[in-house]
């Protein structure tokens, strides 16, 4: 009989800012995107401690060498700004605006954005994954945007803080990213990320999360060897230590929108969640908000607009909505270019 994993978020992370709408502005307007090229490749470390070792791997004629600076290989939770980062480009490009490889950023609005606590020390780690991210440096042959390319670059090409207030937080800050990176976010080569990712605790669950959003994609299931797993996560645990690792999350169910079970021949299977049983749909909207969207989209099918904005909503992960009616308008003024 094979195990399987539940389906409940108890164990997760907290919500650290459950009263944010992340629908009312543009900043947060934006669903979490992940580049398919570090989904699929163990770029990122899962060490808690700074890792300084040489990662090199080869699967399917793609190579990719990692080499960490004397501050240690960038980090799984590193990688919350590119995401944050791709996340802004993409809600960009949909919206119909110019992008471009530097963006800047408000530091807390990223922070919130990627359920991290906005205390000092939080502003202190984003440095110090800012400093990871630019010193990381790829060498690899993978293809983004169409177009395949031996080269190395940093995760990041620079970043500078602009402002600091007088307690000493980072406000803001400029990135620019690599061109490789730049070049999947215009090829479209990324996939939303359901929002709970920022709230797996474990530097192992959120890669297992990305490699099954990876390889199961549409697809109902995706099954893959132990092995193979471990070779395509970058663990750098003894395969028994993994696959007891695997055992634990199964047991302990956090993954979002897939289940996983353990199957013979030492293989696991990753089920999509079709709907969330709690929360799984919106109330309808209030005939004064269908009102208010024919003043501000004049022309425009309002219900059509509905329809979009709650497919949308369930494509990124059908997150709690404090005010499903504003969050609404505001999304219609970004899709009319209003906003």
């Amino acid at each position: 009989m094979r195990q399987v994993q539940g389906q409940g978020p108890e164990g997760l992370g907290p919500d650290r800012h459950p009263t944010a709408d992340f629908f009312l502005c543009d900043i947060f307007d934006a669903s979490p995107k992940d580049d398919l090229g570090s989904m699929e490749h163990p770029i990122f470390s899962l060490a808690t401690r700074p890792d300084r070792r040489i990662l090199t791997y080869a699967h399917n004629g793609t190579t990719v060498q990692v080499t960490p600076s004397v501050k240690g290989r960038a980090t799984i939770h590193d990688k919350d700004i590119l995401i944050y980062c791709v996340s802004q480009l993409m809600a960009a490009l949909n919206a119909g605006r110019a992008v471009a490889r530097t963006l800047q950023l408000t530091a807390h609005d990223l922070l919130v954005a990627t359920n991290r606590d906005t205390s000092g020390d939080a502003y202190a780690r984003l440095r110090e994954a800012f400093e990871r991210l630019a010193g990381t440096r790829i060498t690899t042959n993978m293809t983004t945007g169409g177009i395949e390319t031996t080269s190395g670059f940093g995760l990041i090409e620079s970043w500078q803080i602009l402002r600091r207030s007088r307690t000493g937080r980072m406000v803001s800050v400029t990135v620019t990213l690599s061109e490789w990176l730049f070049r999947a976010v215009l090829g479209k080569a990324v996939l939303t990320l359901n929002r709970d990712y920022f709230r797996l605790r474990k530097p192992l669950e959120r890669r297992i999360y990305e490699l099954a959003r990876k390889h199961c994609g549409r697809q109902p299931e995706w099954r893959v060897g132990v092995a193979t797993l471990h070779k395509k996560s970058g663990s750098a645990a003894p395969l028994r230590v993994f696959r007891a690792a695997l055992r634990r999350m199964i047991a302990d169910g956090h993954l979002p929108d897939y289940t996983m079970a353990e199957e013979p021949g030492d293989a696991i299977l990753f089920t999509r969640i079709r709907a969330r049983a709690a929360g799984a749909e919106l109330a309808p909207l209030a005939p004064e908000t269908h009102a208010a969207a024919r003043a501000a989209a004049p022309g425009w099918d309002v219900h059509a607009l509905e329809a979009e904005w709650r497919a949308w909503w369930a494509e990124t992960g059908r997150p709690h909505l404090v005010a499903p009616d504003r969050a609404f308008l505001a999304w219609l003024a970004g899709r009319t270019g209003r906003g």
